[in-house]
């Protein structure tokens, strides 16, 4: 695909890789790093020539590879991915269900295994954390949030960190960040945002009380019960 000048307008509002691309282009335009603010949706949305909802839809994109940090009543600043050495192909077209599913079989090889760590080491500081990431999650699920799906996968993110090993927590990090996009799709296919929630809880809970076996296992399960509504739905 031919790079557009972020200056000029989107000619094709409704393919939001594009616009998420001129966003990304924009910000290394302007200079801006880690932390600095950008623009409202508002004015981005007058600037790239594409209604509010399509500007919006695009810069939670952007938020779920962490290029982005939405920042409750302050505005939208500039994540700490955007200068990433691995990041996600923005750009990248819709996965298929094998893909999709492939996905979660590599995550399966690696997250019990991170979940059996986490539950031997449990570390104070990073367990808090966790459990914030629960209860947020939790009321996600509530409202029916529809960030549900980044929660969900800032929550496996902390799991990882859990588990102590700085060099584990990028490699998982980075396979999610890489498939940002194809985890929205996982929680839409996977269709029961309650079940998944209730899975996390209990292992949230297993990895607490260092069930280092029983938090293996329902890791494991959990994602291999994810795959097979992913085929369900192919």
């Amino acid at each position: 695909m031919t790079a557009m000048s972020s200056e000029s307008h989107l000619a094709r509002p409704n393919l939001s890789s594009d616009l998420v691309t001129a966003v990304v282009q924009m910000i290394g335009e302007r200079g801006l790093e880690r932390g600095m603010r950008l623009d409202s949706q508002r004015d981005l949305a007058a600037h790239f020539g594409v209604a509010v909802p399509t500007m919006r839809e695009a810069l939670r994109r952007l938020e779920g590879m962490g290029v982005l940090a939405f920042r409750h009543g302050s505005g939208i600043y500039v994540g700490e991915n955007f200068n990433r050495s691995v990041v996600p192909n923005i750009a990248l077209p819709n996965a298929d269900t094998q893909r999709l599913v492939e996905l979660i079989q590599a995550r399966a090889l690696i997250e019990p295994a991170i979940a059996a760590e986490a539950a031997a080491t449990r570390n104070p500081e990073h367990i808090t954390h966790l459990q914030q990431q629960l209860d947020l999650a939790r009321e996600c699920v509530a409202r029916q949030d529809p960030r549900l799906w980044k929660v969900n996968v800032d929550l496996h993110r902390a799991i990882a960190a859990v588990a102590g090993n700085r060099i584990v927590e990028e490699v998982l990090d980075s396979l999610l960040l890489i498939h940002a996009e194809d985890q929205r799709q996982i929680l839409h296919l996977h269709g029961d945002p309650q079940a998944d929630f209730e899975e996390h809880e209990q292992i949230v809970h297993l990895i607490s009380e260092g069930e280092t076996k029983k938090a293996t296992d329902l890791m494991r399960e959990h994602l291999m019960d994810v795959a097979e509504a992913i085929r369900g739905q192919g």
